[in-house]
């Protein structure tokens, strides 16, 4: 006979780590799937400076500390790849590529896949002067030179944040116009300490142990400049990792998971929590909000469903 968990959480990061504390506290037999390292996008963030109760804590450290909070209460954990699932039946089924599992309820935390730049460079300097989120590490940058890649309203907002921030705030795009909103592209515009480098790419990301240079392209003629900056924020766009998640569950048309004030998806014993689903804010407060509601709305269907 089959084993069967009460709950699966596939993914690890601070809405898995949350679900399984709440989880474990409920009586729960849970296992957690993560593919990486636990923390997701958290444990490679260099600083934290809006999670309450800490000041200023690095990324990996939080992340840290979370998960061994949740694996204190006993959460079965294997870093393994969830290759597919199958919500069609009261039990869920997730595969991996050395297994199949079974679950009364699953919880779907897979996070939103950043856009990587694929310039030179980038991954080693992820978290040491490399960000995708302006709001989490823009306090980094307190008067200091940055420069923020993307065209659309993302990197648009992200520049006028960061020009609140930062002494200089370099705009990178591929074009010579934006593909954001007028009202944000004029208040770009209206930034002193805001500069267009338009029609280029980020080649090359260089620095010694830390970002402090970037090798910029122009496309249209080919040459290349070094912009010497001290961080980088990447805003080229996020989506959603459902690939692996049963077709069944309702995702909105950017595939976002559709979920209920109790992260509910329209698939019985079926729940999300954090970035992966439809919401206002991504952040590391909320996804573990989502962790927490999804966790206790699960418990509750367990109870009414045996």
């Amino acid at each position: 006979m089959n084993n069967v968990y009460d709950m699966i959480i596939i993914g690890g990061g601070p809405a898995g780590f949350t679900a399984g504390i709440y989880a474990k506290r409920a009586g729960l037999s849970v296992l957690m799937f993560e593919k990486t390292c636990p923390g997701g996008a958290v444990a490679i963030t260099s600083e934290v400076c809006n999670y309450p109760g800490f000041q200023k804590i690095g990324g990996p450290e939080l992340a840290n500390l979370m998960f061994e909070h949740m694996t204190s209460l006993g959460v079965e954990v294997l870093f393994e790849e969830v290759t597919s699932t199958d919500f069609s039946q009261k039990e869920k089924v997730v595969k991996t590529f050395t297994g199949t599992y079974y679950a009364r309820t699953v919880i779907i935390c897979l996070g939103a896949a950043t856009r990587k730049l694929a310039a030179e460079g980038e991954k080693a300097f992820m978290g040491k002067g490399i960000s995708y989120c302006a709001t989490c590490d823009g306090n980094l940058y307190k008067d200091k030179t940055v420069a923020v890649v993307g065209g659309g309203n993302s990197a648009l907002e992200d520049a006028i944040y960061m020009s609140n921030i930062a002494k200089k705030v370099y705009l990178i795009h591929r074009r010579d116009e934006f593909r954001g909103d007028d009202i944000l592209v004029k208040d770009v515009k209206k930034q002193p300490n805001i500069e267009l480098v338009l029609c280029s790419k980020v080649n090359k990301v260089e620095g010694d142990g830390v970002l402090n240079n970037l090798v910029v392209e122009n496309i249209p003629n080919k040459t290349t400049s070094n912009l010497g900056v001290d961080g980088l924020f990447v805003s080229i766009g996020r989506g959603p990792d459902t690939e692996v998640i049963d077709k069944a569950v309702v995702r909105n048309e950017n595939g976002y998971i559709v979920s209920d004030e109790k992260m509910k998806t329209n698939v019985e014993g079926v729940f999300v929590a954090g970035d992966i689903r439809e919401t206002p804010l991504r952040q590391i407060v909320t996804a573990c909000s989502d962790g927490a509601i999804a966790a206790t709305a699960a418990f509750q269907y367990i109870k009414t469903s045996k």
